[in-house]
Order: C-alpha cells, then structure tokens, then sequence
C-alpha cells in the first residue's frame, strides 16, 4: 500500500498544493509552525475521517474559506485508487472513493491504514487513560468494521443514558425506561470488551521481542486488558449501579472506562517507571503496531512519524528507523541533520515554508 500523490485546497494554512511521493521514506522539513504536521493530519484523515489532534472539521477549512479539499491517490493490492474529503463549514463532511460518493464516512475505514507516531505518543502511558483508550478505537476501527458499528453505537447509547439520568432529577418515573438502556448498552459493549481483548492478546504476541531488542535484553514487556468490567457482567453491572448514575448524572460502568497497563520486569510502568522505560515501551508499542496491522491486513500501512525523532536518543532513533524497511513512511523535522549523520537512505525530500511546499 501507498499514497501516490497528495493534493489540498484551502486545508490548514495551504492555499492549493500538489505533491508527488516516493514509495520509500519522504521528509517534510521546516522551520516550527509552516504546516509540515497539516500533511500528516490530511493524510490521517484519509484514513481515519478524523483528525489526529481531535480537531473539529471547520478548523480545518483555511481562513477565510468555506471549503477545504483533500484527494489523493493510491496504490493498493495492484489496483489504483481515489479518495476525495470535501469538508464544509456548515455542512458534514462530503466523501468519495474512485468518483463515487460515499453514504457514511465510516464506509471509508480500511482502505488507507496508518501508523502515526508523534512526541505526544510517547507519553501515552505515563497520561490518563483517555488516551490509551483512544488507541485502542484509532486501531481497531481501522482494521475492523464491526468494532466502528460497536462503538458508534455504545458511544450513542452513553450519551443517551447519561442525558436520561440526569432527566430523572426532575421526573424520576423515569427510572423505569432505564434496563432497557442497559440490555442495548451491554448488547454493543460486550462486543467492544471481547474485541480488544483479541486485540491485546495479538499485540502482546509481538511486543515481547521488540522490547527485548530495544532494551538490550534487561526487560521484559508485557501488555494488560485492564477492563472496567467483564463482558459477560456487564448488564448485571449497571443494574447494580443505577443508583450510583442517577446521583452522578453518569454511566460508571463500561468499556469507555477501560485502560491499558505496562509492566516491565512485573512492575506497573504508568506509576512507578521511569521516563526512559516508558518512552521505550511506548515506542515498542508503536512498532508493535506496525507489525500487526501488516499481520491484520496483509499489506503495509503507511507510516507517519511527525517530529519525534528529535525525541528519541540515538540508539532509539537507529531502532525506529531500522524497522521501517519496505513501509512508505513520511517524516516531519525540522533539520536533515539526524539523517545525513546517520547515513539514512532518504527517497524524497520536500521543504515547507508557510504552506507553500518545495523539493
């Protein structure tokens, strides 16, 4: 798999671009703030419908503009491809693939994979939970389209429940309409809990020896489902908790209070590891990532590396960037220093200066 060509108008801060990419390692390089990481976001948003940084569709839309356009073409299974973002101000967003609009942005998940790695993931296990969890959605929802149904659903039915427990202050009759929240609220969340149970143990498979690597042997890595409540207990969970949800106006029980834990060498690497044990987990679990995507569909994703190898130590750097072998991978810097010191094998080099894109 990889992305051919890339165009914007009126995205971020470019007018109007077109670029051409190398199969192999592309480097965007630049001073702070010209719109190296705009590429990356397009290109994740390809692939996703979303933006990485949880950004709204009208922010993404140029100033001034009421419209933004993303297209690109790729190169997939032997067979060539189209994708075509049309976001609007007022109105959702537009899709099509090869020319033909799409019904729901969801039928655009599988086609483009990516792995994206930036120095805010390598404080995903030392931050909140939120974000691990929101790992698990960005992957899974990639890789499989029943998970996306899944969580749609759920996620609905949380909010759902949680606007009617808050209504049951003023009307408490309605307390009665609330086992039938919990049976469908259980019926999508069992499914997402069984799911990155599958998930976990997959990445568990591969992690192991990344990290042994990357450690030089001293450690042993190993990923846990910490889940908020079995699948199978789910139903009877809320049932146990309504009077604990009416008074807090939430749901408390559920996959969307999942977590992930770290340990190295049987200690909880979130609490008590050092930084440089958890920016090397982190980093394991990135690559780890990579490997099983390319397990999952039997194909490369495209690898998006945005600024965080200035991150990384040397020998960490080298690792990265060892791994990375037949993946089309696009890198944001803002110095060519690191590669040529390294002696690293770059394919295509474009240079960013205030939306405006040169090579």
């Amino acid at each position: 798999m990889i992305i051919k060509s890339l165009q914007l108008q009126n995205f971020r801060n470019y007018e109007s671009c077109e670029i051409e990419l190398d199969k192999g390692t592309n480097i965007f390089y630049g001073d702070n703030a010209q719109g190296k990481t705009n590429i990356l976001e397009a290109i994740f948003m390809m692939a996703t419908t979303k933006s990485h940084k949880g950004s709204k569709d009208q922010e993404m839309i140029r100033f001034g503009q009421d419209e933004a356009h993303i297209r690109s073409v790729l190169f997939k299974e032997d067979v060539t491809r189209q994708i075509d973002i049309l976001i609007r101000k007022n109105k959702n967003k537009a899709i099509a693939i090869d020319q033909q609009k799409v019904k729901k942005a969801a039928d655009l998940l599988g086609l483009l994979n990516v792995v994206f790695f930036s120095p805010e993931d390598l404080n995903i296990i030392k931050n909140g939970p939120a974000e691990r969890r929101q790992f698990l959605n960005v992957e899974l929802c990639q890789l499989d389209s029943f998970y996306l149904y899944n969580l749609n659903h759920y996620n609905k039915i949380v909010v759902q429940r949680n606007k009617l427990l808050k209504e049951m202050y003023d009307n408490p009759s309605l307390k009665e309409t609330l086992p039938i929240w919990d049976s469908q609220l259980a019926s999508y969340g069992s499914k997402i809990i069984e799911r990155r149970n599958i998930f976990i143990d997959q990445l568990n498979e591969i992690i192991a020896e990344i990290h042994d690597k990357l450690s030089g042997g001293r450690e042993k890595l190993v990923i846990g489902y910490d889940k908020n409540v079995a699948s199978d207990e789910l139903e009877e969970k809320l049932l146990k908790t309504h009077q604990k949800d009416i008074m807090l106006h939430q749901t408390t029980v559920g996959p969307h209070r999942d977590d992930i834990i770290f340990t190295v060498n049987d200690i909880d690497i979130r609490k008590y590891g050092s930084q440089g044990q958890q920016r090397t987990a982190a980093l394991s679990l990135k690559l780890s990532e990579i490997e099983l995507v390319k397990n999952s569909i039997h194909d490369t994703p495209i690898l998006l590396l945005d600024d965080v190898l200035s991150e990384l130590d040397s020998n960490r750097q080298n690792y990265l960037l060892n791994q990375i072998g037949d993946i089309q991978t696009i890198i944001t810097c803002t110095g060519l220093d690191e590669f040529v010191r390294n002696r690293f094998e770059i394919n295509k080099v474009f240079q960013v200066t205030n939306g405006v894109i040169s090579n």
